[in-house]
């Protein structure tokens, strides 16, 4: 039997945080209480937080696909490095997972190269059947995507932004239509259907060239957002299924989800750190590092969205990493691609967002525990508890960590949040209780799947 004993933390528990030992048996927390005596392995925590591993829903790996952008093992290796151990990725990758045998496909090359553990989205497409969704639930679904604007190339296999509609090759969007067709098959299944929340009629009244970054805005107005989110909503009201709004990035957008919680719809929302610490203002200092869809907004909606996660209605921080490469990140505003790196920054980042907001304990609920909970993960992941497993994040909030292009494990290099500093640094990251901040030894990562009974 392997042990490992975690003491002298200040660790993060159900009940708050409070002064204790974590004894770790064979992967699994086995005992969180003081005093404890030390049979193996014994690591020193004193002064530092003991933090469940954070699990970020909204990760793009770009494998199978574009590999040179990121593959599942450099996309792991900078989650193990950010105290990220769990990983949701995205279907949106080529081929997109649309059928339950890509999905199997996907997982196997996943497992081949992942440094942490792993759950996959399965792809709502137009022409999707309820049996296509039963089939990708029964191979291990996380839940499902819609990319609401998002036309799908049939040669391609691909999720592609393609606002002219006259292409014979593209299948139009999933939009509320697909949604309320589906809508029994969802609510049977039980797992969240999380929507790229653009409206694409608003964004057609709104198409210009994307030359600067203000043309970008006015490309993609919060009311896109709003739209979609109050649409998407009805159709999850009246039928019962578990609408998740991916990366909410407006007041307006807000404020429709506000709207729509109070008359019950069944909904959990997510935002990113990169629309907490930056606003529009920043491009002069960042570039086009943060040109990314829906586009990081005013002070305004950055301040509403602060706002909601201190109110405890948006639950839910992910990164929507979503990295290139540096060089095509590189090129002028327009050509340059949408999309940067997160996951190694997600846990500091949502640490400081909690300290600035009065409560550093905050952090671990939005990137841990409601996350495990969306994800069916509940019973094994994002807690500190005997029984669930030894994911855990040894935080020092002594020192200092400065997010700098030399220390990121991803392809891309230069993200959003380079060169900001956070009052936080990471020491130490287990998974199921062996060490993987480094990115030594094989690849170790499962898939995980929600548990049966919570689908």
């Amino acid at each position: 039997m392997t042990e490992l004993l975690i003491k002298g933390g200040t660790v993060f528990t159900a009940e708050g945080p409070r002064n204790a030992d974590v004894r770790v048996n064979d992967g699994v927390i086995t005992e969180v209480e003081p005093g404890l005596t030390a049979a193996g392995r014994a690591v020193d925590a004193s002064g530092m937080y003991v933090l469940p591993g954070a699990l970020d829903v909204h990760v793009h790996s770009r494998d199978p696909g574009f590999p040179e952008k990121e593959d599942f093992g450099t996309l792991t290796a900078a989650a193990a490095a950010g105290g990220v151990t769990v990983v949701l990725d995205m279907p949106n990758t080529v081929p997109a997972v649309d059928s339950a045998g890509v999905l199997e496909s996907k997982a196997a090359l996943a497992r081949s190269k992942a440094r942490v553990d792993f759950g996959l989205w399965g792809l709502i497409r137009s022409t999707t059947t309820a049996e296509q969704l039963e089939a990708m639930a029964d191979a291990g679904a996380v839940g499902f995507k819609a990319y609401l604007a998002y036309s799908f190339s049939l040669s391609r296999k691909q999720v592609l932004y393609s606002p002219n509609g006259d292409d014979p090759d593209l299948e139009s969007p999933a939009d509320y239509g697909t949604l309320a067709r589906l809508a029994p098959a969802l609510a049977h299944l039980g797992l969240p259907v999380a929507i790229h929340a653009e409206d694409p009629t608003v964004l057609a009244a709104f198409r210009r060239p994307v030359l600067t970054y203000d043309d970008l805005l006015a490309s993609r107005p919060p009311e896109a957002e709003a739209v979609a989110v109050s649409a998407a909503a009805a159709v999850a009201r009246d039928s019962g299924f578990h609408l998740h709004i991916a990366h909410l990035s407006s007041a307006l957008g807000l404020q429709a989800a506000e709207d729509a919680v109070s008359l019950g719809t069944p909904m959990t929302l997510e935002t990113c750190p990169q629309f907490l610490h930056l606003t529009a203002e920043d491009f002069g200092r960042v570039g086009a590092a943060m040109k990314m869809l829906p586009p990081i907004r005013t002070r305004a909606d950055r301040d509403a969205l602060l706002d909601g996660l201190k109110r405890g209605v948006i639950s839910v921080l992910g990164t929507d990493h979503a990295p290139h490469t540096d060089a095509e990140k590189s090129a002028a505003f327009g050509d340059a691609p949408s999309g940067s790196p997160g996951v190694q920054t997600l846990y500091l980042s949502s640490l400081q967002l909690a300290r600035d907001a009065g409560d550093v304990w905050l952090a671990p609920g939005w990137v841990s525990t409601a996350p495990a909970r969306l994800a069916g993960l509940q019973e094994s992941k994002g807690s500190i508890a005997p029984g669930f497993d030894a994911d855990i994040v040894i935080v020092d909030p002594r020192s200092k960590t400065r997010v700098s292009s030399e220390g990121m494990r991803s392809r891309q290099r230069h993200g959003a949040l380079e060169g900001l500093e956070f009052d936080f640094a990471i020491k130490h990251v287990y998974l199921r209780g062996e060490s993987v901040a480094r990115g030594a030894g094989k690849p170790r990562g499962r898939m995980v799947r929600p548990a049966p009974a919570l689908r």
